[in-house]
């Protein structure tokens, strides 16, 4: 019987993954199209229950004709409900926006704060949401745990949690704070594109030998290089 990992061990191969990963996805970015901190946060909020492709379809029109906090907290709700409907709930997503750009502007200047503890108080804003504006609009470290990141952290053995906020602590712990951003990207484009939900592409996976999950989909590289999906993605 195998002995269990050490800490030690677990470590050194999770950072292994990373380095591996980073080669393999040397331009991993959020897929989310943003040119400011507001319109970041609105395109991520947007983004819940449906697909990075169908936001960045609204928001042209949507940032266009809302530019600033002040614009949203005055936005008429069925104009912008016709502009985001097809990104789902949208109803429930305009309420968010509209009170969003109200407590933006009401509580922080119109201006988009700069920490955890302070975005998270926003309207359809929580952790994930904090961590994809803290990282990429304000090179603040954060880790966004989504079904793909949480879905991968498992599989390689990192944490064996469910709930968001424990994957979160458990795998930031494993690597250095200036890594978490980074880590994020990687992992979901990973998740996008190769160690999908149902049938990873094992046999095509660049970090097949670190992870304890082979085998949990076609091994054969041929079969799995039909399973490997080309972003840009969803």
């Amino acid at each position: 019987m195998k002995p269990p990992e050490t800490r030690t061990a677990l470590v050194r191969r999770a950072r292994r993954i990373n380095r591996e990963l980073a080669a393999a996805y040397p331009d991993a970015h959020t897929e989310l199209n943003f040119s400011s901190p507001l319109e970041l946060l609105v395109a991520t909020i947007l983004s819940a229950q449906t697909t990075d492709k169908r936001v960045n379809m609204v928001t042209p029109v949507l940032f266009a004709r809302y530019k600033s906090a002040a614009d949203y907290a005055a936005a008429d709700r069925e104009d912008m409900e016709k502009i985001i409907q097809s990104t789902g709930f949208y109803r429930a997503k305009t309420a968010n926006l509209i009170a969003l750009g109200q407590a933006l502007c009401e509580r922080y200047g119109g201006e988009v704060p700069r920490r955890l503890k302070d975005l998270v108080t926003l309207p359809g804003v929580g952790r994930k949401t904090a961590n994809v504006v803290l990282g990429n609009a304000f090179g603040v470290p954060g880790i966004t745990v989504d079904t793909h990141f949480a879905r991968l952290a498992r599989r390689f053995g990192w944490t064996k949690e469910t709930d968001p906020v424990k994957i979160e602590s458990e795998v930031g712990a494993l690597f250095p704070r200036s890594e978490w951003t980074m880590l994020s990207h990687r992992l979901i484009w990973h998740g996008r594109r190769v160690c999908h939900a149902r049938r990873p592409a094992c046999g095509a996976c660049p970090v097949a030998r670190w992870c304890p999950s082979f085998g949990i989909g076609p091994v054969d590289e041929k079969e799995a290089r039909k399973l490997v999906k080309e972003g840009p993605f969803s």
